[in-house]
């Protein structure tokens, strides 16, 4: 027996709350947060936001209890529920909507996607609830439940302030930017041939195809192009230790620069993929001069607008300066290894 198919008719508000939390869901994706006439008390909100996201994660419980095991819950018992944790939701949304942008934006986009994820685990529970047997309790049932719990946990880890918010950006980065650069570097490391593992066991002999490995003129590309990638890595890692030591959030412009530093920023990793990607036999050299050209422009610009930051004292300008010519100096030598012999 399912919620949907039991003798009552506790199926209907059951339906009546999906459709509304979905709704509070999609709104609270697509909708802008309340701007801040007046003074903004960052430490109230989270408190608030707290105590709304512990009572969807009880009433979410709740829920699950009641449906666990027979008997179901009469239609009224039913209703209630719906009313009580639909409640939790609306009231968690709306603390939401009083952080305004004002800020910082890089905090909002991530209270906001935790927000997001507590709605989507509350709508995947409702939804499993309609679906199962209530025979008993269901796997599936188990780890939407625990999904739930997992996504209101989650708000303890979440950045406080707008500082904290940029530097978890800046952290995503760096560990995408590493992960591409020991890619390239374990290839490099294997065999001549990087599909070799794939060969068939009988056939040990080298292939002739050299579009599957790469060629000396290749190898002599790839140096300064992993150049370009390290620093890259190196950029990111000096702006974090910039961020934490002078960022700031107590003036609406140093609140800017910081999201701007974290807007910029999130372009590097996609950067850094193009051109290892491209890296690969049976490589395009036009392909990997434009996109190194690409995440060379990228990393000048990033280097200016650290430059201008506040985030940026006199003890940066000398790796800012440092990285910015290692940056033309590995471009003009990829572009050097490419033009030869060609």
């Amino acid at each position: 027996m399912s919620a949907d198919n039991s003798g009552g008719n506790v199926s209907v508000p059951l339906r009546n709350l999906l459709n509304s939390i979905q709704c509070v869901r999609d709104r609270v994706r697509d909708r802008e947060s309340n701007e801040s006439d007046g003074a903004f008390n960052l430490s109230n909100f989270w408190d608030t936001l707290n105590q709304a996201v512990k009572a969807v994660s009880q009433e979410a419980t709740k829920l699950s209890l009641a449906f666990s095991r027979p008997p179901l819950p009469s239609q009224q018992d039913g209703e209630k529920l719906a009313e009580s944790i639909l409640k939790s939701v609306l009231t968690l949304s709306t603390v939401y909507y009083w952080l305004p942008k004002s800020q910082g934006v890089s905090l909002r986009r991530q209270v906001r996607d935790a927000t997001v994820q507590v709605l989507e685990g509350v709508t995947q529970l409702v939804e499993v609830i309609l679906s199962s047997p209530l025979q008993s309790l269901s796997q599936e049932q188990l780890t939407s439940t625990g999904g739930v719990w997992s996504a209101c946990d989650h708000f303890a880890q979440l950045p406080q302030d707008n500082k904290a918010a940029v530097l978890v950006v800046l952290s995503n980065q760096i560990g995408v930017v590493k992960d591409a650069i020991e890619e390239i570097e374990q290839a490099l490391s294997e065999a001549q041939d990087p599909f070799s593992d794939v060969l068939d066991d009988d056939q040990q002999e080298p292939r002739g195809n050299q579009d599957t490995y790469w060629s000396e003129k290749d190898r002599r590309v790839i140096g300064p192009c992993q150049g370009l990638m390290k620093a890259s890595a190196a950029c990111l890692r000096k702006l974090t230790s910039a961020v934490k030591a002078n960022g700031d959030v107590n003036t609406s412009q140093n609140l800017a620069q910081l999201d701007d530093l974290a807007d910029i920023t999130k372009e590097i990793s996609p950067g850094v993929d193009d051109l290892a990607l491209s890296l690969y036999p049976p490589m395009d050299y036009s392909g990997v001069e434009s996109n190194a050209s690409k995440l060379a422009a990228l990393l000048k610009k990033v280097l200016e607008i650290i430059r201008s930051s506040h985030a940026c004292g006199e003890s940066q300008l000398t790796w800012v300066q440092f990285l910015d010519g290692a940056v033309d100096h590995n471009l003009q030598k990829a572009k050097d290894f490419i033009q030869q012999d060609s």
